[in-house]
């Protein structure tokens, strides 16, 4: 029975999981999306927002130093560190959780694994463009009643009387169809 485990094994040890957690942390750190399979994906973001978590948090000199030591503990690179602390922070400072955002992918040809990318939400500029010209007003589920067309002013109605006048009438006269034409025959004779 496995009542309560709620971690994901990967399918590998606490050692390789963490290796391969920090790994793929850090990667996506620096590059700001990466492709994975979606167990890795899902797996990967329980394990960096609490780590992206941790940029908020620090007034004084010596709390920031300690939340950089922390997250150092868990992502093992340098790089990656300084790259969440001085690019990614400012950015998500003012988001309150979910940082990232995976997107499913389709299968891998080769294992038919499902594939996903992972990615960081305010670093993506097709989603963030989008949503910075989008209306921010008032929204209904129902939509509102549509206002009321203006009326035309008297100048408009005037050009519009004027171009009927002025255009010529084309009378229309029907062709006669094969079968109207033999019963009118028949009946003049």
């Amino acid at each position: 029975m496995r009542h309560g485990d709620k971690i994901k094994n990967l399918s590998r040890t606490k050692a390789h999981r963490d290796a391969l957690l920090a790994n793929l942390g850090s990667q996506l750190i620096v590059n700001k999306r990466i492709v994975t399979t979606l167990a890795k994906a899902k797996s990967l973001r329980v394990y960096v927002e609490p780590l992206i978590t941790k940029t908020h948090k620090g007034e004084s000199k010596e709390q920031i130093m300690h939340q950089h030591r922390v997250v150092f503990s868990y992502l093992k690179d340098k790089n990656a560190v300084k790259e969440l602390f001085t690019v990614v922070a400012p950015k998500v400072a003012g988001r309150p959780g979910g940082y990232t955002r995976i997107i499913k992918l389709g299968t891998r040809l080769g294992d038919n694994a499902e594939m996903a990318m992972i990615e960081l939400v305010d670093f993506n500029d097709v989603y963030g463009k989008t949503a910075a010209t989008t209306d921010t007003g008032k929204r209904t589920r129902r939509g509102r009643a549509k206002k009321p067309a203006e009326p035309k002013t008297t100048a408009a109605k005037a050009e519009t009387a004027s171009a009927i006048t002025e255009a010529t009438v084309v009378e229309e006269t029907k062709a006669p169809v094969e079968g109207e034409a033999d019963v009118q025959k028949g009946t003049e004779e």
